[in-house]
Protein backbone atom coordinates (compact mmCIF):
# COMPACT_ATOMS: atom_id res chain seq x y z
CA UNK A 1 0.00 0.00 0.00
CA UNK A 2 1.52 3.09 -1.02
CA UNK A 3 0.29 7.12 -1.05
CA UNK A 4 0.91 8.51 -4.83
CA UNK A 5 2.90 11.85 -3.58
CA UNK A 6 2.41 13.48 -0.32
CA UNK A 7 1.50 17.01 -1.76
CA UNK A 8 -1.09 15.27 -3.87
CA UNK A 9 -2.56 13.10 -0.89
CA UNK A 10 -2.88 16.50 1.43
CA UNK A 11 -4.86 18.56 -1.48
CA UNK A 12 -7.12 15.61 -2.02
CA UNK A 13 -7.67 15.57 1.64
CA UNK A 14 -8.68 19.17 1.77
CA UNK A 15 -11.05 18.60 -1.20
CA UNK A 16 -12.52 15.91 0.65
CA UNK A 17 -13.22 17.36 3.53
CA UNK A 18 -14.34 20.78 1.90
CA UNK A 19 -17.09 18.80 -0.41
CA UNK A 20 -17.99 17.18 3.00
CA UNK A 21 -16.89 13.93 0.77
CA UNK A 22 -15.21 12.78 4.10
CA UNK A 23 -17.21 14.00 7.07
CA UNK A 24 -15.65 14.22 10.84
CA UNK A 25 -18.15 13.81 14.07
CA UNK A 26 -15.99 12.34 17.07
CA UNK A 27 -18.74 13.45 19.28
CA UNK A 28 -21.43 11.24 17.50
CA UNK A 29 -19.52 8.45 16.17
CA UNK A 30 -20.56 6.59 12.59
CA UNK A 31 -21.05 2.87 13.47
CA UNK A 32 -19.86 0.87 10.36
CA UNK A 33 -21.47 -2.72 9.45
CA UNK A 34 -18.91 -4.74 11.32
CA UNK A 35 -20.31 -3.18 14.66
CA UNK A 36 -16.95 -0.20 15.10
CA UNK A 37 -18.03 3.20 15.85
CA UNK A 38 -16.14 5.38 13.35
CA UNK A 39 -15.27 9.46 13.72
CA UNK A 40 -15.18 9.26 9.70
CA UNK A 41 -17.26 8.55 6.99
CA UNK A 42 -15.73 8.61 3.90
CA UNK A 43 -18.10 8.69 0.70
CA UNK A 44 -16.65 9.91 -2.46
CA UNK A 45 -19.04 9.68 -4.52
CA UNK A 46 -19.48 13.35 -3.43
CA UNK A 47 -15.90 14.51 -5.44
CA UNK A 48 -18.49 13.78 -8.64
CA UNK A 49 -20.66 16.72 -8.36
CA UNK A 50 -17.85 19.00 -8.24
CA UNK A 51 -16.00 19.43 -11.57
CA UNK A 52 -12.77 20.72 -9.89
CA UNK A 53 -12.28 18.35 -7.30
CA UNK A 54 -13.11 15.21 -9.83
CA UNK A 55 -10.58 16.81 -12.70
CA UNK A 56 -8.34 17.01 -9.92
CA UNK A 57 -8.38 13.28 -8.34
CA UNK A 58 -8.85 12.14 -12.41
CA UNK A 59 -5.58 14.00 -13.50
CA UNK A 60 -4.10 12.19 -10.45
CA UNK A 61 -5.15 8.98 -10.99
CA UNK A 62 -3.94 9.12 -14.61
CA UNK A 63 -0.68 9.92 -13.34
CA UNK A 64 -0.43 7.21 -10.60
CA UNK A 65 -1.54 4.52 -13.03
CA UNK A 66 1.18 5.80 -16.36
CA UNK A 67 3.81 5.99 -13.55
CA UNK A 68 3.44 2.83 -11.56
CA UNK A 69 1.43 0.37 -14.21
CA UNK A 70 2.50 1.77 -17.83
CA UNK A 71 1.81 -1.47 -19.53
CA UNK A 72 -2.17 -0.76 -18.80
CA UNK A 73 -4.42 -1.94 -21.28
CA UNK A 74 -8.18 -1.79 -19.81
CA UNK A 75 -9.26 0.00 -16.49
CA UNK A 76 -11.98 -1.96 -14.17
CA UNK A 77 -14.33 0.00 -11.73
CA UNK A 78 -15.33 -1.50 -8.72
CA UNK A 79 -19.06 -1.52 -8.12
CA UNK A 80 -20.79 0.55 -7.54
CA UNK A 81 -18.52 3.67 -6.61
CA UNK A 82 -15.43 2.31 -8.57
CA UNK A 83 -17.64 2.40 -11.48
CA UNK A 84 -17.81 6.51 -12.50
CA UNK A 85 -14.09 7.14 -11.30
CA UNK A 86 -13.06 3.90 -13.63
CA UNK A 87 -14.84 5.60 -16.80
CA UNK A 88 -13.50 8.97 -16.20
CA UNK A 89 -9.96 7.36 -16.16
CA UNK A 90 -10.50 4.80 -18.90
CA UNK A 91 -11.93 7.75 -20.87
CA UNK A 92 -9.06 9.68 -20.13
CA UNK A 93 -6.42 7.32 -21.14
CA UNK A 94 -8.50 6.12 -24.25
CA UNK A 95 -8.82 2.37 -22.72
CA UNK A 96 -11.45 -0.19 -22.59
CA UNK A 97 -13.52 -0.02 -19.03
CA UNK A 98 -15.51 -2.74 -17.69
CA UNK A 99 -17.06 -3.16 -13.84
CA UNK A 100 -16.87 -5.76 -11.54
CA UNK A 101 -19.79 -6.60 -9.79
CA UNK A 102 -19.78 -7.99 -6.04
CA UNK A 103 -22.35 -10.81 -6.52
CA UNK A 104 -23.74 -12.15 -10.22
CA UNK A 105 -26.33 -10.16 -11.77
CA UNK A 106 -29.32 -11.90 -10.78
CA UNK A 107 -31.04 -12.35 -14.29
CA UNK A 108 -30.16 -12.41 -18.08
CA UNK A 109 -26.66 -13.38 -18.42
CA UNK A 110 -26.07 -13.17 -14.82
CA UNK A 111 -22.01 -11.63 -15.44
CA UNK A 112 -20.01 -10.61 -12.53
CA UNK A 113 -17.80 -8.81 -15.04
CA UNK A 114 -19.88 -6.39 -16.93
CA UNK A 115 -17.93 -5.66 -20.97
CA UNK A 116 -15.71 -7.16 -22.63
CA UNK A 117 -13.63 -10.17 -21.11
CA UNK A 118 -10.51 -10.17 -22.64
CA UNK A 119 -8.05 -13.06 -21.27
CA UNK A 120 -4.72 -11.83 -20.98
CA UNK A 121 -5.64 -8.47 -21.18
CA UNK A 122 -3.32 -6.30 -18.70
CA UNK A 123 -5.66 -3.95 -16.42
CA UNK A 124 -6.06 -2.01 -13.44
CA UNK A 125 -8.74 -1.83 -10.69
CA UNK A 126 -10.11 1.14 -9.57
CA UNK A 127 -11.56 1.80 -6.45
CA UNK A 128 -13.03 5.10 -4.47
CA UNK A 129 -12.32 3.62 -0.74
CA UNK A 130 -9.99 0.92 0.64
CA UNK A 131 -10.56 -0.18 4.41
CA UNK A 132 -9.65 -3.85 5.26
CA UNK A 133 -9.43 -4.16 1.20
CA UNK A 134 -12.04 -7.72 0.91
CA UNK A 135 -14.32 -6.64 -1.16
CA UNK A 136 -11.44 -5.01 -3.38
CA UNK A 137 -9.65 -7.89 -3.59
CA UNK A 138 -12.58 -10.23 -4.09
CA UNK A 139 -12.99 -8.28 -7.74
CA UNK A 140 -9.61 -8.64 -8.13
CA UNK A 141 -9.74 -12.22 -8.03
CA UNK A 142 -13.03 -12.28 -9.83
CA UNK A 143 -11.13 -10.73 -12.84
CA UNK A 144 -8.21 -13.26 -12.50
CA UNK A 145 -10.27 -15.62 -12.76
CA UNK A 146 -11.96 -14.66 -15.96
CA UNK A 147 -8.43 -14.58 -17.53
CA UNK A 148 -7.11 -10.95 -16.96
CA UNK A 149 -3.72 -9.94 -15.73
CA UNK A 150 -3.99 -7.97 -12.67
CA UNK A 151 -1.22 -5.19 -12.95
CA UNK A 152 -2.60 -3.33 -9.22
CA UNK A 153 -5.00 -1.19 -7.77
CA UNK A 154 -5.89 2.97 -7.58
CA UNK A 155 -7.60 4.12 -4.77
CA UNK A 156 -8.74 7.59 -3.89
CA UNK A 157 -8.84 7.17 -0.02
CA UNK A 158 -8.06 4.89 2.12
CA UNK A 159 -8.16 4.47 6.39
CA UNK A 160 -4.49 2.58 6.52
CA UNK A 161 -5.45 0.12 8.54
CA UNK A 162 -2.66 -2.83 9.05
CA UNK A 163 -5.07 -5.51 8.08
CA UNK A 164 -5.59 -3.90 4.88
CA UNK A 165 -1.71 -3.44 4.35
CA UNK A 166 -1.64 -7.45 5.24
CA UNK A 167 -4.31 -8.34 2.64
CA UNK A 168 -3.25 -6.97 -0.05
CA UNK A 169 0.59 -8.16 0.91
CA UNK A 170 -0.64 -11.50 0.80
CA UNK A 171 -2.78 -11.37 -1.99
CA UNK A 172 0.67 -9.93 -3.96
CA UNK A 173 -1.42 -6.95 -5.20
CA UNK A 174 0.19 -3.22 -5.27
CA UNK A 175 -2.03 -0.77 -4.73
CA UNK A 176 -1.44 3.15 -4.69
CA UNK A 177 -3.97 5.72 -3.33
CA UNK A 178 -3.96 9.35 -3.80
CA UNK A 179 -4.74 10.11 0.02
CA UNK A 180 -5.03 8.32 3.34
CA UNK A 181 -6.29 8.92 6.89
CA UNK A 182 -3.13 10.29 7.95
CA UNK A 183 -2.47 12.59 4.80
CA UNK A 184 -6.31 14.04 6.03
CA UNK A 185 -5.48 14.19 10.23
CA UNK A 186 -3.32 17.64 9.89
CA UNK A 187 -6.00 19.19 6.90
CA UNK A 188 -8.35 18.64 9.44
CA UNK A 189 -6.61 20.76 12.03
CA UNK A 190 -5.54 23.19 9.71
CA UNK A 191 -8.91 24.07 8.83
CA UNK A 192 -10.41 23.89 11.93
CA UNK A 193 -12.58 20.95 11.43
CA UNK A 194 -11.08 19.26 14.71
CA UNK A 195 -8.94 20.72 17.72
CA UNK A 196 -6.14 19.27 19.44
CA UNK A 197 -7.90 17.23 21.88
CA UNK A 198 -10.21 15.61 19.18
CA UNK A 199 -7.14 14.78 16.71
CA UNK A 200 -5.99 12.59 19.84
CA UNK A 201 -9.05 11.09 19.87
CA UNK A 202 -9.06 10.55 15.84
CA UNK A 203 -5.34 8.91 16.37
CA UNK A 204 -6.40 6.56 18.85
CA UNK A 205 -9.26 5.01 16.76
CA UNK A 206 -6.97 4.95 14.15
CA UNK A 207 -4.29 2.65 16.30
CA UNK A 208 -7.45 0.23 17.32
CA UNK A 209 -10.81 1.05 15.67
CA UNK A 210 -12.34 -2.25 17.12
CA UNK A 211 -12.00 -0.62 20.82
CA UNK A 212 -12.36 3.01 20.18
CA UNK A 213 -15.77 4.33 21.86
CA UNK A 214 -15.84 8.21 20.60
CA UNK A 215 -15.20 11.44 22.33
CA UNK A 216 -16.63 12.56 25.24
CA UNK A 217 -19.33 15.29 25.20
CA UNK A 218 -18.81 17.97 27.89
Amino acid sequence: MEIFDKKTAAEVAGMLLEVKAIRLQPEKPFTWASGWKSPIYCDNRLSLSFPEVRTFIKKNMVKAIEQNFPSVESIAGVATAGIPQGALLADQMELPFLYVRSKPKGHGMENMIEGKVTPGQKVVVVEDLVSTGGSSLKAVEDLKAAGFEVLGMVAIFTYGFDVAKSNFENAGVKLICLSDYSSMLPQALANDYIDDETLASLVEWRKDPSAWQGVRVR
